[in-house]
């Protein structure tokens, strides 16, 4: 039940459109059961028998009306009037008052949802994501809101009133002969019934298929993200037996249970139903010829009787596409409702409503522990404080807690115990939109969008002038490489950076970092990737930097942190010295050691 709710509600914006329109479009299903039983009236009108008391009535008070007589004539243009009424004059008014608001309605929530949907993607926290991966996340989303976005206009403009056109024939059938009427109605009952038993199983089933087709999603966006991986180490041919097998295994799911059930569902469905519409046939013919009904009832029962139970198969069909829509329908749902990060932004606030901060630049670590789990402690009582302006390089071997350290300070993770200050405040009680604008981050790899380089240039700062571009760039040395781009700052850099190098890439990271005008930068194994001459040029960009902001360097390679006002090493999770180059040379501890590795050739655990 839960699952139907969570459909109807995905509506709720637009519910007074859709009660409206449902209505309407039930209303046309029932107004189109006027042309059999006027038809149904002809005949008697025709063979002489009498018609019913109501239209009776009516055509004595036409016949007042327009001073006609009461005869044969009138009634039969009584009835050809009704029928003229539920045909012609119904015909241009139906798409607008129905159909419009279907589609209307279905396009107008896929618009909002999908807006939703991105936020929702914005605001989880950055574990959802190292455990899930775009294919992962991207496809059952935009499945979701398609069947959402198909499924609407299909139940509300046609499901429904069908059904409500079924019930409005069996009060036409009581009407005329209760008896049919009742065998009318256990016929429906048992049909539904076996109809909607078999559905759940189904429904069922098509989760299994669901998170099959997920996990050959996910893997083919990893093949396709890491497809260089994959030619390099020429392991096509097992990419594509992996896929094979998952491909042969959801076709089992789909063909030999879900398509199988589909079809022995309708063979059961089309046995009762023609086997109903026989039985009513003969009853109807019995009781004519026994004088209860009229030629005009024996024909209008016949017709409507046939009309419902015709209606059977495409109410089945639409049932089908249903139940092999919900569980993607459900999945989205779920993803809805994930608990967004600590670390989310308001996303509804306006730029103007953000507050803005200006920080001397310092930030003070004060008794710091964290850790990704109760029995995975990261970070051990870390205490730190870095003065405005300071250059801090923070080393150690892989996994002593540098970058975690890091992701803290963007309070991207909340400390289980500590606080971190800036200028004297817990970042926990500051605006984190207006906090993070303070700062910034040059990742080992630097992030790049499918634009233009000035796109990518000034993604933290679209309002910075051409001057300011061209400032930070001459700093960052992107100048260097502009002049060989076909279109200069205009030109497309692909997908991810393609078309850039990897010291072109970590050159304008810096750039964008520095049009933001941070108060705290962050450069994050910013060289530890590059060849040599990439790397000097990124250490001349990085030396015009220091001292004009407080500046955090996270490196392996100790080239880069020589020139660091402060060198702090941690080791698993705390820290074990602190001091200058010169000073931690002269100590004779971990540092001494990674340096001395690191100049004899020899590799850094």
């Amino acid at each position: 039940m839960s699952k139907l709710i969570d459909i109807v509600r995905y509506f709720r914006s637009y519910w007074g459109w859709s009660v409206f329109s449902i209505t309407m479009s039930s209303l046309f299903e029932i107004v189109d059961l006027a042309v059999p039983y006027a038809i149904g009236q002809l005949l008697n009108v025709l063979s002489g028998q009498a018609i019913d008391a109501p239209l009776q009535a009516l055509t004595l008070q036409v016949a007042q009306v327009t001073q006609q007589p009461s005869g044969q004539s009138l009634s039969v243009m009584v009835l050809l009037g009704i029928i003229f009424l539920t045909t012609v004059v119904r015909a241009p008014l139906q798409p607008w008052l129905s159909h419009w608001f279907h589609w209307d309605i279905a396009l107008r929530s896929r618009r909002d949802h999908t807006g939703a949907a991105i936020a929702k993607i914005l605001t989880l926290p950055l574990e959802f994501y190292d455990e899930n991966n775009a294919g992962r996340i991207a496809g059952p989303v935009a499945r979701g809101i398609s069947n959402h976005t198909w499924t609407y206009p299909e139940i509300a403009g046609q499901m429904i009133p069908k059904i409500i056109r079924v019930v409005g024939i069996f009060g036409v059938i009581l009407l005329i002969e209760w008896r049919i009427a009742l065998l009318f109605l256990l016929s429906f009952i048992f049909i539904f019934s076996f109809t909607m038993k078999s559905l759940r199983w189904l429904i069922d089933k098509e989760a299994i298929l669901e998170r099959h087709e997920e996990n050959t999603e996910s893997r083919t966006a990893e093949i396709i993200t890491n497809i260089k991986t994959v030619k390099a180490f020429a392991t096509e041919a097992n990419e594509l037996k992996r896929q094979k097998e998952r491909l042969e295994r959801e076709f089992k799911v789909v063909d030999g249970r879900i398509h199988k059930g589909y079809i022995v569902l309708f063979s059961w469905q089309r046995l009762v139903i023609q086997s109903s519409v026989f039985i009513v046939l003969g009853l109807t013919l019995w009781a004519t010829l026994q004088g209860r009904l009229s030629l005009g009832h024996f024909v209008t029962t016949l017709t409507v009787s046939s009309m419902a139970y015709s209606e059977l198969e495409p109410i089945s069909s639409l049932a089908e596409v249903f139940a092999r829509r919900l569980a993607s329908m459900q999945r989205l749902h779920e993803f809805m409702r994930l608990p967004v990060g600590t670390d989310a932004a308001n996303l509804e606030d306006s730029p103007e409503a953000v507050r803005h901060y200006q920080f001397s630049g310092k930030v003070h670590f004060e008794q710091l522990q964290f850790g990704y789990g109760p029995e995975r402690p990261v970070l051990q009582e870390i205490n730190l404080l870095i003065e405005p302006c300071q250059t801090v390089a923070l080393v150690g071997r892989s996994g002593s807690g540098k970058s975690t350290l890091v992701k803290l300070l963007f309070r991207y993770f909340e400390p289980q115990s500590g606080r971190i200050l800036i200028d004297g405040q817990d970042i926990r009680s500051l605006d984190i939109t207006g906090y993070r604008k303070q700062l910034a981050i040059v990742h080992q790899e630097v992030d790049v969008f499918n634009g233009t380089l000035l796109d990518n240039l000034t993604y933290g700062n679209p309002t910075a002038s051409f001057e300011e571009v061209q400032e930070a760039c001459k700093i960052a040395r992107v100048d260097e490489f502009i002049h060989l781009l076909p279109k200069g700052y205009h030109t497309v850099v692909g997908e991810r950076g393609v078309r850039l190098s990897g010291g072109q890439r970590q050159r304008l990271g810096i750039a964008r970092a520095l049009l933001v005008n941070p108060d705290v930068l962050v450069f994050d194994e910013a060289t530890s990737s590059l060849d040599y001459e990439s790397e000097r040029s990124i250490q001349l960009a990085m030396q015009s930097i220091l001292g004009t902001r407080t500046t955090i360097i996270i490196a392996h390679r100790l080239s880069t942190v020589r020139e660091a006002d402060q060198i702090v090493v941690l080791d698993q999770g705390q820290i074990v010295e602190v001091g200058s180059h010169e000073e931690l040379l002269n100590q004779g501890g971990i540092y001494h050691r990674l340096h001395t590795l690191q100049e004899t050739g020899e590799l850094v655990a």
